[in-house]
């Protein structure tokens, strides 16, 4: 691995591990609509291993993301119902070498997506205006 490659991947590896809770969340979802589309357009092309690792990699993520809902919170069985049918429907999207049920599955994750971010842009500048009045 040459110098820039190396320093990039020390960029990335500090940016996770500097960032809080909502940078991470939309990190996550950020990362699993480039795999889910990623794994599509290999799908397409009749690239079938870079189709699988793709979607496993979405299917740990979306792993992840369940892992982290805790029942304190009550929308968090409504959403670990989505992450079930999200796991289910990438599975049998990669087990059945079809691009339309990945497509679905990106199409669910967008709208996710730009929710999380509007979430954790609101709660941003909610602590950086309660630090000005500070």
């Amino acid at each position: 691995m040459n110098a820039a490659l190396k320093a990039q991947q020390r960029y990335r590896e500090l940016a996770i591990l500097s960032a809080g809770p909502e940078r991470l969340l939309t990190m996550l979802y950020d990362r699993l609509l480039l795999d889910i589309e990623r794994g599509e357009a290999a799908q397409r092309a009749g690239d079938w291993a870079e189709a699988n690792t793709q979607l496993q990699h979405a299917q740990s993520i979306v792993a992840e993301l369940t892992s982290s809902l805790t029942d304190e919170w009550e929308g968090s069985a409504g959403l670990r119902d989505v992450y079930i049918f999200l796991t289910q429907t990438l599975i049998g999207a990669n087990i059945g070498r079809d691009p339309e049920r990945t497509r679905a599955c990106a199409e669910l994750v967008a709208p996710l997506r730009e929710a999380w971010h509007g979430a954790a842009e609101a709660m941003t500048t909610a602590v950086s205006t309660t630090a000005v009045r500070a």
